[in-house]
């Protein structure tokens, strides 16, 4: 009985840590675009953290110097940017 309650537990416990990203809607993906663009980038696969934060992610982005996961805030703001 110990051992199931263990497995349970760890089943339990990675599934809550494995949500997915969402999509991002037509309109926000424009935003996201737009700022991109700003910062002398394109392109990647966009997401929206479904943590309740309300971040945005847009992994292999092109820059002009390489490649770079970017992290927008809400207002569509860079967090942070790091070299792929």
């Amino acid at each position: 009985m110990k051992y199931f309650s263990m497995v349970f537990a760890a089943a339990l416990l990675s599934s809550t840590f494995a949500l997915a990203d969402s999509p991002v809607t037509p309109a926000e993906a424009e935003k996201i675009k737009a700022a991109l663009e700003n910062l002398g980038c394109t392109g990647g696969k966009m997401e929206k953290e479904t943590e309740g934060s309300g971040y945005f992610e847009v992994d292999d982005a092109k820059c002009k110097d390489g490649q770079y996961d970017i992290k927008l805030d809400k207002d569509f703001k860079m967090i942070a940017m790091t070299r792929d």
